[in-house]
């Protein structure tokens, strides 16, 4: 059976409830198994966790968005991975990201070119959301992909808002839909 690991970095609870939803999409699916795993405030991940990532047929990458990138905790992680890239471990899986900021823009696309770079360097096929932007004088904020993102997942929460209030809804049921290509793609591409 085809098995999906999400592993993100939440400072402040959004991008957690995005990771969540991401995870619950992707569970939802039969045939899959899928891992949720968290880089912690220090940026670090258990033993068990790379394990995981090591059977894992397909790895999902998310991250904040802090000043254009993605935040320390998931660099360190990335930069951990080296190890894993020495003997090229993660070559031919499937990746994809997501990302969570304050602002409508935020610079959202450095940090997805910086986990797509990543992927590229483990020799990695990324797989965007291949969800059409709401981008017309009837688009409402809570529309799909209002953030009209092809390269990876993008959500926005305002700065004052608490994890309960942001993402918004709209955002989430991007998310639902993104898991949703990554799980189905996983299971055409590595088999049932």
């Amino acid at each position: 059976m085809p098995n999906i690991a999400t592993i993100y970095h939440s400072g402040y609870g959004h991008t957690k409830k995005l990771a969540e939803s991401v995870h619950q999409s992707i569970q939802s699916i039969a045939d899959i198994t899928p891992s949720l795993l968290i880089i912690d405030s220090e940026g670090n991940l258990p033993e068990s966790a790379w394990n995981t990532l090591l059977t894992a047929d397909t790895i999902v990458f998310g991250s904040p968005t802090y000043m254009g990138n993605v935040s320390w905790q998931f660099k360190k992680f990335a930069d951990a991975s080296s190890k894993v890239w020495m003997s090229q471990l993660w070559k031919n899986k499937l990746a994809a990201g997501f990302t969570n900021s304050a602002s409508m823009n935020g610079d959202k696309l450095s940090t997805l070119h910086y986990m797509f770079t990543l992927a590229m360097q483990h020799a990695m096929i990324w797989v965007g959301p291949a969800i059409m932007p709401s981008n017309t004088k009837a688009a409402q904020r809570n529309d799909i992909n209002y953030l009209g993102s092809y390269a990876g997942l993008m959500a926005q929460s305002p700065a004052d808002s608490s994890p309960e209030e942001g993402p918004l809804p709209g955002d989430l049921e991007t998310a639902k839909l993104f898991a949703k290509r990554i799980a189905e793609l996983t299971v055409n591409l590595k088999g049932k």
